[in-house]
């Protein structure tokens, strides 16, 4: 029995987690699978009824499941950054889900992003999920002397920052702090081999600005080094500029990345947008050893909530990762092989990609493609 914890969230999110569930329900009457799923109704119409993010009753409650499934975060009706960062990154630092792992595939019967061009892209990025510049330590002074005070608190460590400031000829000054540590580094990085290991992938593809961040990736790079040659696989050092050209241009070249996170960010929407757009791309927030989440890429698009034109795929596919992650790779398998079949038809199309299939509609034919004995 897997425990899973669900978040529908705000938006399309309920929307396109009704459909993962429904894939679910498929997978576990076709492999005999045993999932107990519990609801939790965190996202905006919570949070304005009550004033509260996420309570401590709630993280001990999600602290006992296996995975958490989560839809979308974030609402017109409330200022951004409060649903985000009160939910999405205080349950990403809770759990200690160092990793962010994105695959980036484009499926047959997905139009081709790359206009003229037949390039196969199936790539993995691994991006680190916990420090970079997303600590959220900086801060803005003005003119003259000042003196500012910052702790960052993970479980492997503690550090605190005391920055004294003189600001001169100049009215106001904003700063952020980025933090990499070794052990940070060390785990995301080690993460990265073993996952192209057990792909039998020939090349990680390390992402940086070490050229001008000499410190941060400095760090980073020393790391690289060491587990390359401990997992005996070739690696590459590239910078995120250089890394975003050729994603574009020959993304074929690309088996694995592993990335810190301010770049990881950014990459895999480019990744998101190779795919098909973003509506086609799963993520998972991973801790090895403790509770993951998997969500998918795209936001909680008010716009069209409600209307049943939002795209399920990516919350489908990050329910397969989720049965991947903990052990049920069958099961994985089948979803995976469903969406495929699905795609390839060109018979169910949303509109994000000029068609006019309903959320529903597509679900249905992936449960469909799940229970089917071809």
């Amino acid at each position: 029995m897997h425990k899973i914890g669900v978040i529908p969230g705000d938006g399309i999110g309920p929307e396109v987690i009704r459909e993962a569930r429904k894939v679910l329900d498929a997978v576990m009457e076709k492999r005999d699978l045993s999932l107990e799923f519990e609801e939790f109704p965190l996202g905006a119409g919570h949070y304005l009824q009550t004033g509260e993010t996420v309570s401590e009753e709630t993280l001990q409650r999600l602290a006992r499941k296996k995975a958490i499934l989560l839809g979308a975060m974030g609402d017109p009706r409330v200022k951004p950054g409060i649903l985000e960062k009160g939910i999405l990154l205080r349950l990403r630092f809770h759990f200690d889900q160092y990793v962010n792992l994105r695959p980036v595939r484009l499926y047959e019967g997905v139009p081709n992003p790359l206009a003229g061009k037949n390039k196969k892209i199936d790539m993995t990025v691994v991006r680190e999920n916990t420090e970079d510049f997303y600590v959220g330590l900086g801060g803005r002074v003005r003119g003259g002397l000042s003196k500012s005070a910052f702790e960052l608190i993970r479980r492997a460590y503690e550090v605190k920052f005391d920055v004294g400031i003189d600001l001169q000829n100049e009215t106001e000054l904003a700063f952020q702090i980025g933090v990499i540590s070794r052990h940070g580094a060390r785990r995301v990085i080690e993460y990265a081999f073993q996952l192209a290991k057990m792909k039998e992938l020939k090349l990680v593809t390390s992402v940086d600005k070490a050229n001008v961040l000499t410190e941060v990736y400095g760090l980073w790079r020393e790391e690289v080094d060491v587990l390359a040659a401990k997992y005996k696989i070739k690696r590459e050092f590239q910078y995120v500029d250089a890394v975003a050209l050729h994603m574009v241009r020959s993304p074929e070249r690309f088996q694995l990345l592993v990335t810190p996170n301010l770049f990881g960010d950014i990459l895999t929407d480019l990744g998101a947008a190779l795919q098909g757009g973003l509506g086609f791309a799963p993520s998972g927030n991973i801790n090895p050893s403790g509770v993951s989440m998997f969500e998918p890429v795209h936001g909680s698009a008010p716009d069209i909530a409600g209307k049943k034109k939002a795209n399920p795929v990516g919350a489908i596919l990050s329910a397969g990762l989720m049965l991947d992650t903990i052990g049920e790779k069958e099961a994985a398998a089948d979803i995976e092989r469903a969406v495929m079949q699905v795609l390839k038809s060109r018979k169910f199309r949303t509109a994000d990609i000029g068609g006019k299939t309903s959320t529903p509609k597509v679900g249905d034919a992936i449960v469909s493609r799940v229970l089917s004995r071809r």
